[in-house]
């Protein structure tokens, strides 16, 4: 574990999880919700304000990394209906570039309180590590 870094600014939980981890290569972000940054409360809303504050969320962690949107090679995406995913995959496409990161999309599987959540890794370059 001394080779890990844990990045804990940018979102918190009173989960016992850690906001993000980069190990050798990667930085490896445990899944954001709708989730205050400050008390770690989550905040119920649309699925799009869900999905658009689950995405600050993790530009969060990114920034606390030294990294952005642009580094994230692949995401995985929960969302509670099915209806959601044109809406999901339109907003995806204002935050993720040409060429998009690699992606699953799970539905179905959330509880009754979030609409969506996502997790992902990022690709930490070497000018980054060296500065760690």
């Amino acid at each position: 574990m001394s080779n890990l870094k844990i990045i804990n600014e940018g979102a918190r939980s009173h989960l016992p999880f850690s906001p993000g981890i980069i190990a050798g290569d990667f930085l490896y972000v445990s899944g954001q919700a709708s989730v205050d940054p400050e008390t770690g409360v989550i905040i119920t809303d649309s699925f799009e304000g869900e999905v658009r504050r689950s995405i600050a969320n993790l530009e969060a962690i990114l920034k606390a990394a030294g990294l952005s949107l642009d580094h994230v090679i692949n995401v995985k995406s929960y969302v509670a209906d099915e209806a959601d995913l044109a809406a999901y995959n339109a907003i995806y496409r204002e935050y993720f570039a040409a060429p998009p990161p690699t992606r699953s999309t799970i539905v179905g599987v959330l509880g009754t309180k979030l609409k969506f959540e996502l997790d992902c890794v990022a690709y930490v370059p070497a000018t980054r590590q060296q500065a760690r």
